[in-house]
């Protein structure tokens, strides 16, 4: 049963309370996760430092502007902060949208909230264990001992993190893939047929979003195209799955 009407008014004041306690909770989690920002890097770095130790040689990340490594420790304290805080955001967005919602409603948001992280952290994970090593693999491929000069790399701080701060959050958000096709399905904006016979078109968007997001190599590209063609799978019989409860409900 959905709650009494609100004024404006009132809504306003409710979503600009909850946005003060995300706040709140987001600058609490940076201060820690600044304390220990060298960790979180150490962290982010490591498939780059664990590859580099098979090939020898003294190897190091450099900075060229005098306030970079600063900057640097900054976005890795607000990556890892905003990383960390989500549940308490998703947390103040069910609490300001859920006394508009039917039972039935609640029940749905309840369970996308809770998938939301998970798959978030699958895409996230899969990113670090499976492509970063493959897209490290494949780009100091290229290294040179030959000639007058070696080719070797020597990549900037500044550079690193964000390219592994790229490439999480596109897998993290890419494999959000279930989560929203069940919502648009739950608007009635498409319906698990429609999926079924749109599969080609949706196979040919995932390999462009893929070879888009992803380094220029084909084991990074088929490596996000691959787990997304089948979460497409996975949400068409989640979509199956809603539509056959409200099938139920109208009877």
């Amino acid at each position: 049963m959905i709650d009494q009407p609100k004024p404006l008014l009132d809504h306003l004041l409710e979503l600009r309370k909850r946005l003060i306690y995300s706040l709140i909770g987001f600058v609490i989690v940076f201060s820690i996760c600044y304390v220990y920002s060298e960790n979180i890097f150490q962290f982010l770095v490591r498939p780059l430092a664990q590859l580099l130790q098979t090939k020898g040689g003294g190897r190091r990340l450099i900075y060229t502007g005098l306030t970079e490594a600063f900057l640097t420790y900054i976005k890795v304290a607000a990556f890892a902060a905003a990383f960390i805080s989500f549940p308490l955001m998703a947390i103040q967005v069910w609490r300001f949208i859920a006394p508009g919602l039917y039972h039935n409603e609640r029940n749905l948001f309840i369970g996308l909230l809770a998938t939301t992280p998970v798959l978030f952290l699958l895409g996230a994970g899969f990113a670090y264990t499976i492509i970063f090593p493959t897209a490290y693999e494949f780009f100091l491929s290229f290294e040179s001992n030959a000639g007058h000069l070696p080719i070797q790399l020597e990549a900037k701080v500044n550079e690193y993190l964000s390219f592994v701060m790229r490439l999480i959050f596109a897998f993290g958000i890419c494999f959000e893939l279930p989560v929203v096709l069940t919502l648009l399905a739950s608007v009635g904006l498409i319906t698990a047929e429609t999926l079924v016979n749109k599969w080609r078109i949706a196979v040919v968007v995932i390999f462009a979003i893929s070879a888009f997001i992803t380094p220029p190599d084909i084991v990074s590209m088929l490596g996000l195209a691959l787990p997304l063609i089948m979460l497409y799978g996975f949400s068409i019989m989640m979509v199956k799955v809603l539509a056959k409860r409200r099938a139920k409900k109208d009877v």
